[in-house]
């Protein structure tokens, strides 16, 4: 059984869903209770709560479980900032994961895949596509790409360590249904959440004003959940970083036009403007080594989004 941290959570769900259509069994680690989404009740699906910085309680959970691989999507971070001490929480965060690298070699497992993030690449004055050999820059400008390229630099030592094949996701931004930041990192979510509700959008959390021709990389989280799921299970890599996302930008205009031919009065114009700055991620390692192609563009990606929302689901 594959173990997944945070397996309930945002992009744990997705994942979990995949892995199990790759027919794979899963067990869900988390650090409280939760309810299981209609769509992950299945027999294969056992969720265990527990902490991933309880090194006792985490190899409790491989001594009752035959655990194969591990997808570690929970927080190895101190969140949310400044709300512990921050020497212990430092020591906490990176603790969890060395428990996890720790547990799978107790366990005998052979991969381990870890969540990083698109912010890596923050400070990189480049144009076009972001491969994962650039050289990235030692500063970061936020807590996430911090960690998260600590993370990267800790994964690589101890994969040559230990003989534990440890892969990291440099995950792209990633929406859809059961996404639970809002507008904090880009406007797109909150656009079709006010579309929906028939609001005007409210991007107030954004760092700065959102415009039309503003792009990223957007990747839908059912295809996100796929792409860990075809890493997790694939005969073999050949690198240990992978760029998880959709490999093209989408703009903020391309979101509101597709909204638009669902919901044609929706309120969610933009003023015209932006950086004018295009980057996205090279997908050519992740579709090289596991056949993963995104199976949704803009418009497919907000029709599922708004439908999933009409259905009832609050997010």
């Amino acid at each position: 059984m594959i173990l997944v941290t945070g397996g309930l959570g945002f992009i744990g769900s997705h994942t979990v869903r995949a892995l199990l259509d790759l027919g794979e069994g899963c067990v869900l680690v988390q650090r409280r209770a939760a309810d299981v989404p209609a769509d992950l009740v299945d027999e294969r699906v056992v969720v265990e709560r527990a902490d991933v910085t309880d090194r006792a309680a985490l190899l409790d959970v491989g001594a009752r479980h035959d655990i194969t691989g591990i997808v570690h999507l929970a927080g190895s971070m101190p969140w949310p900032p400044g709300s512990a001490e921050p020497v212990e929480a430092t020591r906490t965060a990176i603790g969890g994961l060395l428990n996890l690298v720790g547990a799978a070699r107790a366990w005998g497992v052979a991969r381990v895949g870890v969540a990083s993030t698109i912010g890596v690449y923050s400070g990189l004055a480049v144009e076009g596509p972001l491969r994962e050999d650039l050289p990235l820059p030692m500063t970061s400008p936020h807590l996430i790409p911090t960690f998260k390229k600590i993370g990267e630099l800790l994964n690589d030592h101890l994969a040559d360590a230990t003989g534990i094949e440890i892969v990291n996701y440099r995950i792209a931004g990633i929406w859809g249904p059961r996404e639970p930041h809002g507008p904090l990192f880009f406007a797109a979510p909150e656009l079709v959440h006010a579309a929906v509700r028939g609001t005007e959008p409210d991007l107030s959390p954004l760092h700065g004003p959102a415009h039309a021709e503003d792009a990223l990389d957007l990747c839908y989280a059912k295809d996100c959940g796929r792409a860990i799921a075809l890493l997790q299970t694939a005969d073999r890599l050949g690198h240990r970083t992978y760029n998880v996302a959709s490999g093209r930008p989408t703009s903020n205009a391309e979101i509101i036009a597709a909204i638009k031919a669902i919901v044609p009065d929706a309120r969610v114009d933009l003023p015209a403007g932006g950086s004018g700055r295009r980057t996205w991620l090279d997908i050519g390692r992740l579709q090289r080594d596991t056949g993963y192609r995104p199976a949704y563009d803009t418009e497919r990606a907000v029709a599922d989004y708004i439908a999933w929302l009409r259905a009832g689901n609050e997010r």
